[in-house]
């Protein structure tokens, strides 16, 4: 078991002896509060059970899992499927770019893959980098990281965004022998 499926296993059995409910119990409650959108359900579980935002977060999202057909969970099961996706038809040229910024940071030590629809989330306990093609024609990577001065070529985001800086990527792969 990696260290993010330990990490998530220790934060699922703090969640149920802090709620003093089964993870079961919770989704029951969830399933009966009728509500369906995972911001929804993620503040109701904040408001009612004091969860903090995290938790709250995460509970949702194995909810959401577990109500998924199982078609959509195989589809899920394949994160490679998902990239593929996600650089396909007018973003395709975008995946050599992707495939090298992978290569480089797979040496900073073992992470998660959690690709979304127009993205690669990349995280461990928190995500720390998110890349993909932000439009056909611009390929972003996002970064989190604390104390790191903003460049010409690292621009700050506003706060509370999902990544604190971003870096528009063009032939940059090729000058720096990434």
């Amino acid at each position: 078991m990696s260290s993010v499926d330990k990490a998530v296993e220790t934060q699922l059995k703090n969640i149920q002896t802090k709620t003093g409910k089964t993870l079961d119990q919770l989704y029951t409650i969830i399933k009966k509060s009728g509500l369906a959108k995972h911001g929804e359900i993620r503040d109701m579980l904040k408001k009612d059970f004091g969860m903090g935002h995290g938790d709250a977060n995460t509970v949702v999202h194995f909810y959401m899992k577990s109500t998924e057909p199982p078609s959509a969970q195989v589809k899920s099961a394949s994160p490679e499927a998902a990239i593929d996706e996600i650089y396909s038809g007018a973003k395709a040229h975008f995946r050599p770019i992707h495939d090298k910024l992978m290569a480089a940071i797979n040496k900073f030590g073992e992470f998660e893959i959690a690709p979304k629809k127009g993205y690669v989330s990349l995280r461990r306990k928190k995500q720390f980098v998110m890349i993909g093609a932000a439009t056909n024609t611009r390929f972003e990577v996002g970064l989190n990281m604390k104390g790191v001065k903003a460049t010409a070529r690292l621009n700050a985001m506003p706060p509370g965004g999902m990544c604190q800086y971003k870096v528009n990527v063009t032939d940059w792969l090729d000058q720096t022998g990434l």
